[in-house]
């Protein structure tokens, strides 16, 4: 691959988890302007379609295809990569960017706010890294092969009252580290992302009063990143020889101490 040329991941199919907003619509944006055939996966199919639309109404060198699927289902996994395959084809580029965070003091008990985390952050990552691993470990004559997971500082900063979204993303963390020990032979790499306070939706969801308003004052107080800043980092790895692993980066805003 030359990592020179106007489009270095022309040729290239990539498969982003949590399209439908933030972080993920910027990545599968930002992949496809590369010349990357993109599968944008989410929950929320209207969001796909439009990401989609954009992308060819601006001549965007790659093509991006919605693929609406809740990556806690099996079946709607196993239904949206067999699509992924017929349309497109193998998977070379995975980055599972979908994730929910739903902050409340361990107290509250809050156990089908756990289960959201865990399912989506957690289990919903093994499914569709699963679903696709056999894409990744047998594409040797493809060229480079990466995994990229969205995990959070969260995984090593403590945060009061964010201890289960933490623990997914701490889970995040240490299972990138692993995956690299069983894929790095067949030539994939894994990146482990671990951004700080990012500018995304991932906030809008917390229903508890307090910890919105503490986050709102954060953001306030500190000039986040953006969506954007995420996909153009995500871009850097993913167009480095293939040689090369950026194996754990941690991404702050500058007055993120």
């Amino acid at each position: 691959m030359n990592t020179s040329s106007s489009f270095p991941l022309s040729g290239r199919t990539a498969l982003v988890t949590g399209a439908g907003s933030g972080m993920g619509a910027a990545i599968a944006a930002h992949l496809a302007a590369l010349g990357a055939s993109v599968a944008a996966l989410g929950r929320r199919e209207d969001r796909l379609t439009a990401l989609a639309t954009s992308a060819a109404d601006s001549g965007t060198a790659g093509r991006i295809l919605a693929v609406p699927a809740d990556i806690t289902s099996d079946s709607e996994v196993e239904a949206a990569v067999a699509r992924i395959h017929r349309e497109i084809g193998p998977v070379d580029i995975l980055v599972n960017s979908a994730g929910v965070m739903l902050p409340n003091p361990l107290a509250d008990g809050r156990a089908d706010e756990w289960g959201r985390m865990i399912d989506t952050n957690l289990t919903g990552l093994l499914r569709i890294t699963r679903a696709v691993l056999p894409d990744l470990t047998e594409g040797a004559g493809r060229g480079p092969r990466d995994i990229v997971n969205i995990s959070s500082i969260a995984a090593h900063v403590t945060f009061p009252d964010y201890a289960v979204y933490a623990a997914t993303k701490a889970a995040v963390t240490a299972l990138s580290a692993m995956q690299r020990t069983e894929v790095a032979r067949h030539g994939v790499r894994v990146t482990n992302v671990e951004p700080g306070l990012t500018q995304t939706e991932l906030g809008t969801h917390i229903g508890n009063e307090r910890l919105s308003a503490e986050l709102a004052s954060m953001f306030d107080a500190i000039e986040a990143i953006s969506a954007e800043d995420i996909a153009d980092l995500v871009d850097f790895v993913v167009t480095r020889p293939a040689n090369v692993n950026l194996r754990q980066v941690v991404v702050l805003p500058t007055q993120q101490a």
